[in-house]
């Protein structure tokens, strides 16, 4: 992972609310309960952009803009169905983000 990318990131999380949904979205299960089937099996673990905006009551611009560039980041992935979009974390991008940062302070440290 290259520094512009560290530095990406990290500007996608420097936002309180954009933390809160990366952490939130750690539990899809518990946000969205009802999905449909397709999107259970093709897309598991997505959330609708309308359940991320009803939990934290930001007008949808503002909650596709955050999720935007969070995927931009590459924090998360998206998949359109008809009219919905749904986002789940990047689980493999998440842990190599984590991985260069710990290896960072780590390097600082010694």
């Amino acid at each position: 992972m290259k520094d512009e990318h560290m530095l990406a990131v990290l500007k996608a999380l420097s936002n309180e609310t954009r933390l809160h949904i990366l952490c939130w979205l750690r539990e899809p299960d518990q946000i969205s309960k009802e999905l449909p089937s397709i999107i259970q099996e093709e897309f598991p673990g997505g959330v609708c952009v309308g359940s991320i905006q009803e939990k934290y009551g930001l007008s949808q611009s503002v909650i596709s803009s955050y999720l935007s560039s969070m995927q931009k980041a590459g924090l998360l992935e998206s998949r359109r169905y008809g009219q919905w979009t749904y986002y789940r974390r990047n689980e493999e991008a998440i842990g190599a983000f984590l991985e260069k940062f710990a290896a960072g302070i780590q390097a600082k440290d010694q």
